[in-house]
Order: structure tokens, then C-alpha cells, then sequence
């Protein structure tokens, strides 16, 4: 996981407080450092690089970097993937796919606009759902990245599972993570994914994937 940047457009709620304090730009690593590093781990035998943030597509001229890196697929490098929130993926679709990315995690944890704005801070549930049809439009694989939180979306996961699978994505499940400050206790909001689960085998029949495993994710089909 190579971060772009500690700058995102958004101010989830879960994630940093409203007034947040970015690192100066002088301590940021360059876009042509960044290429000096990942070169340095394919030459060390690292197959996957993933692009991350803050929100990596804020980053100026990132997709520079981007079609650098993917000169090196098929030189040592397996794949390039990216995790946004979806905000700017509109705009860099079709460049991301030329570049030679085929697979995007999008960050997304409510299809209702007001509670949208509310976590985020932002109202960006048009762009981020504009973002995804573009992705898919470009030819990229989408999968979601979703936090459970007790008493803000708990209500819906169920509802974004159907969404997902009616446009052939997938979903990841994630539980809230007390990382860093933020305004308010994550632990308000913390919901374990076993009381997750045990809610959408209420509504779904859930059965161990027998074409995905590996890392800490458990993977079932519905």
C-alpha cells in the first residue's frame, strides 16, 4: 500500500476530526519519490501495489504516477489497484483504466443522501455514485468498502448489499477502528460484523465462497 497523500475532500465523521491538521507539504514524499520507492519494492519482489490516501485522487497530477506504475505491469508488477471514496473517480476513470488499473475499492457507507452528508461532512453522494457507473463504464472492477456503525447505517447494510449485487459488485464489511483523534468515541459506533452477520442471514443465505479466500476478510457468497 503505497499513500499518495494525508489529504482527502471529505471529513468522515469515523475518521478525522472537522478541523483536521494535514501534514506540510514539505513532508510529503514527491510523486517522482514515490516512483523511486515502488520500483525499489517490484525490484525486491512486491507483485501488488495499491494506491491509497488520505484520497489519492486529490493528489495533483497523480495520474502521472499511476501510468508510470503501469509501464511496470507485466515487468515484475501483477497489479495496481486504488482505494478511493469515489468523489473524483468520474474524472479519472478512463485514465486509470489506460493506465492499466482494473480493480478500485470505492469507500461507501450509505446510499441515503442526507446521512451521507452527515458522516461525510460533505454533500458528494451524486459524484460518488456518478464515480462508481464511470468506474464500471471504464471497463474497472468495483468492489465497496463499507463500515458498519451502530446506530448510523446498521439500518442499511442490508439495502447496499442488494445495491452492490444488482450491479455485479462487491462488498466488503468492515468494522470501525479507534485510529488517530476524532471528534466524539468510535466506540459509540463500533458493531461487531458477528452481530452483522447475524442480522443479514435474516434476509439472505449466506455460504462460504469456494472461489475467494486468503488475508483476514471472510469471503461468502448471498
Amino acid at each position: 500500500r503505497l499513500s499518495l497523500t494525508d489529504r482527502c475532500d471529505l471529513r468522515c465523521s469515523y475518521c478525522m476530526p472537522g478541523r483536521q491538521t494535514f501534514l506540510p507539504r514539505s513532508e510529503v514524499l514527491s510523486l517522482e519519490e514515490l516512483h523511486q520507492l515502488a520500483l525499489g519494492f517490484i525490484a525486491r519482489g512486491v507483485t501488488k501495489i495499491r494506491l491509497t490516501g488520505g484520497e489519492p485522487l486529490v493528489r495533483r497530477d497523480m495520474i502521472e504516477l499511476v501510468r508510470a506504475l503501469g509501464r511496470q505491469i507485466g515487468g515484475g508488477l501483477e497489479e495496481l489497484t486504488l482505494t478511493t471514496n469515489g468523489t473524483q473517480l468520474a474524472t479519472f476513470a478512463d485514465d486509470l483504466f489506460a493506465a492499466g488499473v482494473r480493480r478500485v475499492n470505492v469507500s461507501l457507507d450509505t446510499l441515503d443522501r442526507t446521512r451521507f452528508a452527515d458522516l461525510t461532512r460533505r454533500d458528494g453522494l451524486p459524484q460518488v455514485l456518478e464515480g462508481i457507473a464511470a468506474a464500471q463504464a471504464a471497463g474497472l472492477k468495483v468492489k465497496l468498502n463499507t463500515v458498519a456503525l451502530k446506530g448510523i447505517n446498521q439500518d442499511e447494510i442490508a439495502d447496499l448489499m442488494v445495491w452492490a449485487h444488482a450491479r455485479a459488485i462487491d462488498l466488503t464489511l468492515i468494522e470501525v477502528m479507534p485510529l488517530g483523534e476524532v471528534d466524539g468515541d468510535r466506540f459509540d459506533h463500533f458493531l461487531p460484523l458477528s452481530t452483522v452477520r447475524a442480522d443479514l442471514e435474516a434476509h439472505f443465505t449466506l455460504t462460504p465462497s469456494a472461489h475467494r479466500s486468503g488475508g483476514p476478510a471472510r469471503y461468502v457468497d448471498v
